[in-house]
């Protein structure tokens, strides 16, 4: 059962069936990062003679598709009147997330995640994907703390997860492939709650988001599916908390 009460819950199942255990109107910031369904668009590692492979493969949780509109509802149920939704997305969800968020909310915006140091364009064929979307959805009277008019662009930059942050396996590769920087999640959690809110990632990974919130003073409560990723999190917790 979720406990509204807890400062940190990290939970282990399906999220489709443990968002339906969440009471209505009782979170105050959804703040997430679910698969991308970029799948078909992999080309897998980037092999080179001459320097290290290149990561440009997707977990396998990614070749499941997922829809927007498979948790547009159970979001609505549960934010609270002043709650705000960020979601972290893919250019090929966008317009997904339009169609069946902005009819439910006042407000649908975006962010821009600029990653300033992304993968490199070895080939040098095409840009460098150095920007991911975050989709933003509230009401009115959401919470917000407007800090000032050159700090609230709808634009981010941030280097991506190195060293320390980054969660190594027992083997010592990247445990998590779309591991997010803290300081990202930081930045949207204080502008987007409250001291003691309660936020909520329902496809939490390795806890990066919980790291932020707890950082920040704010509740948590995480759902994963992946046991090995859950391991991971509450060693991290441990370790930081």
């Amino acid at each position: 059962m979720i406990d509204l009460s807890s400062k940190c819950q990290i939970i282990q199942g399906d999220c489709f069936d443990k968002l339906k255990e969440i009471p209505d109107k009782s979170i105050d910031l959804i703040l997430t990062d679910p698969p991308y369904n970029l799948a078909n668009y992999s080309t897998g590692n980037m092999k080179f003679d001459w320097r290290s492979e290149i990561n440009n493969d997707v977990a396998k949780w990614d070749e499941k598709t997922l829809r927007p509109s498979d948790f547009v509802n159970e979001f609505k149920r549960i934010i609270s009147p002043k709650g705000n939704i960020f979601i972290f997305c893919s250019y090929n969800l966008l317009g997904e997330y339009h169609k069946v968020f902005d009819p439910l909310f006042d407000t649908f915006q975006f962010l821009v995640w600029h990653k300033k140091n992304p993968v490199p364009n070895i080939r040098k064929s095409s840009f460098l994907n150095s920007c991911e979307l975050i989709v933003c959805c509230w009401n009115k009277g959401h919470t917000w703390n407007f800090t000032t008019q050159n700090e609230m662009h709808n634009f981010i930059e941030s280097p991506i997860c190195m060293g320390r942050e980054r969660i190594k396996d027992k083997t010592g590769k990247n445990l998590h492939p779309t591991q997010k920087p803290v300081s990202v999640l930081r930045k949207i959690i204080k502008i987007a709650s409250n001291p003691n809110d309660i936020v909520l990632d329902c496809f939490s990974g390795v806890g990066s988001t919980g790291v932020a919130a707890l950082e920040e003073g704010r509740r948590y409560i995480g759902i994963e599916i992946d046991k090995t990723y859950i391991e991971y999190t509450k060693e991290r917790f441990n370790i930081l908390f």
